[in-house]
């Protein structure tokens, strides 16, 4: 990336990428491939890429909390066993490549999308959040493993993530979406710690996508309060379509 204009263009897919991120997931599928062809090896993209989402989630996490949406301690557990699960998957974080890694992926993507649709939807009064006893456990047990995969490449665990706690936690689509961004702060801190010490990061690069990611996430979580629940749901269902349509007729 020798081009002045390279890191001009990075800030508006930054901003894209970084709303993407925070109402739904799966933004780092257009962040890579950029970093790529503009010249970064995959590995260093890869490593480069957690700086733009360490402080894409720490403004979106400030964002929530301006809101007055939090899920504390809840989310400081499971964004600590998320932790530990990411310092495996970033140490196997060796390809990100496989056309067979990304079809199975897209065939997830579209199980998703069907839990989505056809899963009988919770009334807000039915909202009594699981959040302890064994509970929590399952959530914490859980979240090593989506740390692993988050360690590894990032790239669609948000979608996990929220269905997983409206489903299984039965939050509501905000809280679990405030709760994500906590627990991606975390674990991605853990995973760039590892990609540094073995040389993986562009900091040139990623501070200036950072400053377009956190913008937009800045403002996709103020924005995902205010519409709800049902904007949330469209723009997942969205996301998830376009996410696996990519994994699986391009490499990603």
């Amino acid at each position: 990336m020798e081009e002045w204009y390279h890191y001009v263009l990075i800030i508006p897919i930054g901003f894209i990428v970084g709303f993407i991120n925070t109402i739904a997931g799966g933004g780092s599928l257009l962040t890579l491939p950029v970093l790529i062809f503009l010249g970064l090896p995959p590995n260093v993209a890869n490593g480069t890429n957690r700086v733009a989402i360490v402080i894409q989630t720490a403004m979106a996490t400030a964002g929530f909390k301006s809101k007055k949406v939090s899920t504390f301690p809840f989310n400081l557990y499971l964004g600590t066993s998320a932790l530990m699960g990411s310092i495996i998957g970033a140490y196997l974080a060796v390809d990100i490549k496989g056309e067979t890694f990304n079809k199975i992926l897209a065939i997830i993507m579209i199980v998703v999308v069907l839990i989505i649709i056809f899963k009988p939807k919770i009334r807000s009064e039915e909202f009594l959040e699981r959040t302890k006893g064994k509970y929590l456990w399952l959530n914490i047990v859980a979240f090593f493993f989506f740390g692993i995969y988050g360690g590894f490449i990032n790239a669609g665990i948000g979608f996990i993530i929220i269905l997983f706690l409206h489903y299984v936690s039965q939050m509501t689509l905000v809280r679990a979406n405030a709760t994500k961004v906590v627990v991606v702060l975390l674990y991605t801190v853990s995973a760039l710690i590892v990609f540094v010490l073995n040389d993986k990061v562009n900091w040139g690069v990623g501070l200036v996508l950072a400053f377009g990611n956190g913008s937009g996430a800045w403002l996709a979580s103020r924005v995902s309060v205010k519409k709800g629940d049902g904007f949330i749901k469209k723009f997942i269902v969205v996301m998830v379509i376009l996410m696996a349509i990519k994994l699986w007729f391009f490499d990603i």
